[in-house]
């Protein structure tokens, strides 16, 4: 509703996933990396954390339609848990199904175990995706180590992807999870946005909808953003919709401080974050906060920032 008042063609932070939205930094990037790599070369388990809203289901979304184009066809099994709250017999049907098993596998452990372990053996491909996965109960966590065991003479056969807030990491450090944490191949971490980054982040969402990234908010809403998101790429897109829509009420254009920050009371997201000085642009580029499924529609050529906006140096200029 408030496109054209800012010179818009579309919503810029909308928090729906738009494959044109899909946006990197370098550490994104080294994570995509890992996930492509822990997926393609079956290497085990791979570990992927950072806090809620810094973009992990996002990646593990790129590198499930960037992996899937290396198995044309539907040739490779995706089993993607997105609720990790279940029970061991829920758990055991859900990859009776995605791996497509026999009924009778759903009835043993030892029968699953051995029919996906011949499966994995002749050449089928698959690949076990767990989100949310600081929330697994223990006793599924022990199935996830069985599963990553599989494996013929030279190669894991079934790669894992855990995927959790920072609570997981420190949950492989407990004492009955050191035989999973041992099979850890690949760990990455996202962390959230720096000032440059965030004000990155929203120069190219504004970029890639049509609008003039000065025009829409100014410097300090900007750092306001920053401040009260604490650079949580989910966080800027909820305080930065909610400031659009406000400022389109007001009739305020660009949008200033204190729009973003009576945005900010009506959400209870006041901050004590330090707000960093501004910096040269970085040619390091952000993406769009997480969805909840893979898909193949998935933009995997998505260019870095430095290509697609000229970030901070926008408003040091304005």
């Amino acid at each position: 509703m408030y496109e054209s008042f800012y010179g818009l063609q579309e919503r810029p932070f909308d928090l729906a996933l738009n494959p044109r939205q899909i946006l990197l930094t370098p550490q994104h990037r080294e994570a995509l990396g890992n996930l492509e790599y822990g997926i393609l070369s079956k290497n085990g388990i791979t570990l992927l954390v950072g806090e809620a809203g810094t973009g992990k289901t996002t990646l593990i979304r790129t590198a499930f339609a960037r992996a899937e184009a290396e198995y044309p066809g539907g040739t490779a099994a995706w089993a993607y848990l997105k609720n990790p709250t279940l029970q061991r017999a829920e758990f055991l049907e859900f990859l009776v199904a995605r791996f497509a098993l026999s009924s009778q596998a759903a009835t043993s452990k030892v029968r699953l175990l051995d029919e996906l372990e011949r499966a994995l053996l002749s050449g089928k491909k698959a690949v076990l995706i767990i989100d949310e996965a600081q929330s697994v109960p223990l006793e599924l966590l022990e199935e996830v180590r069985l599963l990553a065991n599989i494996e013929s003479d030279s190669a894991k056969l079934l790669p894992v992807i855990l995927a959790g807030q920072p609570e997981l990491a420190e949950r492989l450090n407990e004492p009955g999870l050191r035989q999973l944490k041992q099979r850890v191949a690949l760990r990455c971490t996202l962390k959230p946005f720096r000032l440059n980054e965030t004000a990155a982040y929203v120069a190219a969402r504004i970029d890639n909808v049509g609008g003039v990234p000065s025009h829409v908010f100014t410097r300090d809403a900007v750092l306001a953003v920053h401040q009260h998101s604490g650079g949580i790429p989910r966080t800027i897109n909820v305080i930065c919709e909610n400031a659009l829509l406000t400022g389109y009420v007001e009739e305020q254009r660009p949008v200033g401080r204190d729009v973003v920050e009576a945005v900010v009371r009506d959400f209870d997201l006041w901050s004590t974050a330090v707000v960093e000085p501004p910096v040269a642009p970085s040619s390091r580029a952000p993406i769009a906060e997480p969805v909840e499924t893979p898909s193949s529609d998935v933009d995997v050529s998505a260019k870095p920032v430095s290509e697609r906006s000229r970030g901070w140096a926008i408003w040091r200029r304005s």
